[in-house]
């Protein structure tokens, strides 16, 4: 009975080495392939995780062209297949080079059956984990906040406070700077609302100039100014029962800020040329990169307004402070735009990733999306190197070890609690949670010494 095992795809034109690699490998359901055509059509109908091949197919036996042709047609078909090359001592450099456009391992002949098994077995291991990550994203993608990608401790905080807040009528004011998510987080917020039936109307006040943002807002009465044909209704009445987000609320005109604070004092809104109180129930967000309180301090924005505004207020961290965060997020995007635009999977060069946590990214994760997908566009090969981003750094990669950063982190709490303490060593230990004698043992290894110890 086969039908409970893997498949596994073995591609070798050599049949006594077919019947040695199919015993081997007893522990899948292995079907044989000798030659470039048949190989893929056995792919489309199995779709095997794991595929074992022979760069020296016919009608090429003695070089690797047209394995290396098999090799570029199965990652075409089926990207995430993990294809094992199986090489002569004489073919290494064809098998670097079948590393290079995506192949998953080599594997040296004559074969080591262990060895091989193992390899296989990692492979088959790896893949399973590949789709178990793919069902579970899709099955988290009508999540409200599956938009928010992250593991920093401030980033998640933020989306625990946006599911707090959301099923309240409270007004939020968002604040970040431009690129970190804002949009996407009121999104978040109206659809884990009650409201999230109902329309999500957005309007950026610093895309529209002040002589037609009034009318965006409020909407006009027929005649009410030259080229007012027909009664039309503004954004936060289009809202009404939903969720108005003002975006770049730091831009609204004073002008403006007085009658949206009417609106939010009385929850009605009169349109231009109108004569009639219009009532409107809506949720409103608003959001902004500039300090809206330094602002309303030096009389540029409202101060009454600020408060209506900020009844709930939730600080977004910019994405040079999210700790891994950008690493986290540029294989997201390589994963997107390699689907997007039709690449077979692509992976990130160590230095090419040193670039990424290295830089400052001034633009947010905006930024860092805009630079993936060029990288993605403009790689050669199945590798994104540091020069594909287009990003000007000078970082060197970082190696990280885990002894040395338990030490630096161990020092600093030393110095820390022995300051804190004013030098006494046993209030210091009482205040890190350890013995005397092992603070003693401690200091003496990061040579610390102190007046009175």
């Amino acid at each position: 009975m086969t039908q409970n095992k893997p498949k596994l795809l073995i591609i070798e034109d050599d049949v006594g080495l077919q019947k040695q690699l199919r015993w081997s490998l007893d522990a899948y359901e292995v079907v044989v392939a000798g030659d470039r055509e048949s190989a893929l059509a056995l792919l489309r109908r199995h779709e095997p995780a794991v595929v074992t091949m022979d760069l020296g197919l016919p009608p090429d036996p003695d070089g690797a062209t047209e394995g290396l042709a098999t090799l570029q047609g199965i990652l075409a078909l089926a990207p995430d297949t993990k294809v094992i090359v199986l090489t002569g001592n004489q073919d290494h450099a064809n098998a670097v080079k079948a590393i290079g456009m995506g192949a998953y391992d080599f594997h040296q002949k004559p074969c080591d059956q262990e060895v091989l098994n193992l390899v296989v077995q990692r492979a088959f291991f790896l893949h399973a984990l590949q789709q178990e990550n793919r069902r579970m994203l899709q099955s988290q993608a009508d999540s409200p906040m599956s938009g928010v990608i992250s593991r920093d401790p401030g980033m998640l905080k933020v989306c625990r406070n946006i599911e707090k807040v959301a099923p309240t009528s409270a007004s939020v004011m968002l604040l970040g700077e431009s690129g970190t998510g804002k949009e996407v987080l009121a999104r978040a917020l109206h659809q884990l609302s009650p409201r999230a039936g109902q329309r999500f109307m957005a309007i950026n006040c610093a895309a529209i100039p002040e002589n037609l943002l009034e009318s965006e807002l409020f909407g006009y009465e027929k005649g009410a100014f030259t080229g007012a044909a027909k009664q039309t209704k503004g954004k936060v009445e289009l809202a009404h029962g939903g969720t108005f987000f003002l975006d770049e609320v730091g831009d609204l005109p004073m002008a403006l800020q007085a009658k949206l604070l009417r609106f939010l004092q009385e929850r009605v809104v009169e349109r231009i040329g109108g004569h009639e109180e219009i009532p409107v129930d809506v949720r409103v967000i608003c959001a902004t990169h500039r300090n809206l309180k330094e602002l309303a301090q030096s009389g540029r924005f409202r101060e009454d307004l600020y408060y209506r505004l900020s009844e709930i207020v939730v600080t977004i961290p910019p994405l040079h402070a999210r700790n891994g965060d950008a690493a986290l997020l540029a294989h997201h995007f390589k994963n997107k735009f390699c689907a997007q635009e039709s690449r077979p999977s692509l992976h990130f060069s160590p230095e090419a990733l040193a670039a990424i946590e290295g830089y400052g990214w001034p633009g947010n994760v905006r930024e860092l999306e805009n630079c993936i997908k060029r990288a993605v566009i403009m790689a050669d090969g199945a590798t994104i190197q540091a020069e594909d981003l287009g990003i000007d750094v000078e970082a060197e990669e970082q190696p990280i070890n885990l002894r040395q950063i338990r030490d630096e982190a161990e020092y600093k709490a030393l110095v820390k609690a022995l300051a804190r303490a004013d030098g006494n060593i046993v209030k210091a230990s009482e205040a890190l949670g350890i013995s005397r004698p092992t603070m003693y043992d401690l200091m003496a290894r990061h040579a610390i010494k102190v007046n009175n110890a």
